[in-house]
């Protein structure tokens, strides 16, 4: 099948190059002729594992490309899938709409034959309905259907994820446009993995849900990270308790500084709006929101008490800024609100971070980039261990310690342990929920 990505973010990208590593002829379709000019060069303009090879390799056998011209891209295709940015809206914390409807509204103008357009974007409910009556009213003539597909693509292991999902779900209402989305997605149901069809609003309300509930495990377990610090528990073996139940399980319960990332805050913030909508209070929601805000203020103060209850004049090392390893996404990062308060503090920071540099140079001025983590703690009064890359989890403790002015450790991630920093060397030592 011939298939149209319509935007080539994070979504749209890796959606367009996995769909064409099933065997379709996919366009991927983007405003930005810089970002077209990358991808036609051979050059993501994301850090995504494994994704570059599966671009490569599509590209090379015909099956995939990149272009601004939209109407090239709409020629012959049976299905469209809008991959716009969804963003909160200022003032307000509804999910903005506004490039999802132009989109539609373009889409329509230029097809001609039966299409299904298919909505990947995240969207609340009623978005779906909205995006046909746009394209009938953009073109009246044209006989179309509308799909949500919404995506639950982690970021980091997106490529394994789409090509093998724990669920996929489609919203329909005619058997054609499910025939449509059932070729689309042929080679998934061969190898029987499961393909949830639905109706559009509740495929709409299954994405927000999904992420609601992760982000509210992350957020219950940072609760129970403060009792644990308070009552003298133990955060790590109280995950593991709860985790090996099966109605629970264990993902998503890993105290920490909060959650981060383009989803989690985007989603539960639109979905308390849309329970205002609706007259139906999200109040978990609500709360979770609020503890997650509540968690990274803790941090800070976390940071600032093993320095002694003021931070000012001392070099703080900041190992990892992207919310969470294996990629260079800084949107809504912990980092985001602790370094700026360690720097309002009077603190010196000083950062490192694989891949979050490209973004994190303008996301937050007034730090110091250090090549390595070494690099980054000589000298230093503290060093702060933010996000869990690999790298960072076999440090040499001894090494660093002995280069610090002041061997403090703030490990927000509990790769290490109190026993580990002082055989190092470290004079003090703090976790999360230990």
């Amino acid at each position: 099948m011939k298939i149209t990505v319509i935007g080539t973010g994070y979504v749209g990208l890796v959606s367009g190059v996995c769909f064409s590593d099933f065997g379709h002829e996919v366009v991927c379709v983007d405003k930005d002729q810089s970002k077209i000019d990358r991808l036609n060069a051979g050059e993501v303009p994301i850090y995504e594992p494994g994704l570059d090879e599966v671009m490569a390799r599509n590209v090379s056998a015909g099956r995939l490309s990149f272009t601004v011209d939209l109407a090239v891209a709409l020629a012959g295709t049976d299905a469209v899938f809008l991959a716009v940015g969804t963003p909160t809206r200022r003032g307000d914390g509804h999910a903005d709409l506004t490039y999802v409807y132009q989109a539609a509204e373009e889409v329509a103008q230029g097809l001609s034959d039966y299409t299904v357009i298919v909505t990947k974007s995240t969207v609340p409910v009623g978005t779906n309905r909205k995006v046909a009556e746009i394209v009938a009213k953009a073109n009246p003539a044209l006989e179309f259907d509308v799909a949500s597909n919404p995506e639950f693509l982690r970021e980091g292991a997106a490529v394994n994820d789409f090509m093998r999902p724990d669920r996929v779900v489609v919203g329909v209402e005619s058997d054609r446009a499910k025939e449509v989305m059932a070729e689309i997605y042929r080679p998934l149901f061969l190898r029987e993995f499961p393909i949830v069809y639905t109706d559009l609003e509740s495929a709409e309300i299954i994405k927000y849900a999904a992420n609601a509930f992760l982000a509210t495990k992350i957020s219950f377990i940072n609760e129970i990270a403060a009792l644990c610090e308070a009552a003298g528990g133990d955060v790590k073996a109280v995950s593991k308790g709860m985790g090996l139940d099966g109605r629970i399980g264990k993902k998503f319960l890993h105290a920490g500084p909060g959650y981060g990332g383009s989803c989690f805050p985007k989603d539960t913030q639109a979905l308390v709006k849309i329970g205002e909508d609706y007259d139906v209070p999200m109040s978990i929601t609500e709360t979770v929101v609020s503890v997650n805000d509540g968690v990274k203020a803790r941090m800070v103060d976390k940071i600032v008490g093993l320095c002694g209850g003021d931070v000012s004049g001392q070099a703080i090392a900041v190992l990892g800024v992207t919310f969470k390893p294996e990629t260079d996404d800084m949107r809504e990062a912990p980092s985001l609100t602790i370094v700026p308060a360690l720097i309002e503090a009077g603190a010196s920071v000083r950062l490192v971070d694989p891949q979050g540099r490209h973004e994190g140079e303008a996301l937050l001025p007034g730090a110091e980039w250090c090549e390595d983590a070494y690099a980054a703690a000589d000298g230093a009064s503290a060093v702060v261990l933010l996000t869990e890359w690999n790298e960072f989890r076999a440090l040499d403790l001894k090494r660093m310690a002995a280069a610090m002015s002041a061997a403090k450790m703030a490990d927000l991630r509990n790769i290490y342990s109190e026993e580990d920093a002082a055989k190092a060397g470290f004079k003090a030592y703090v976790s999360v929920g230990r």
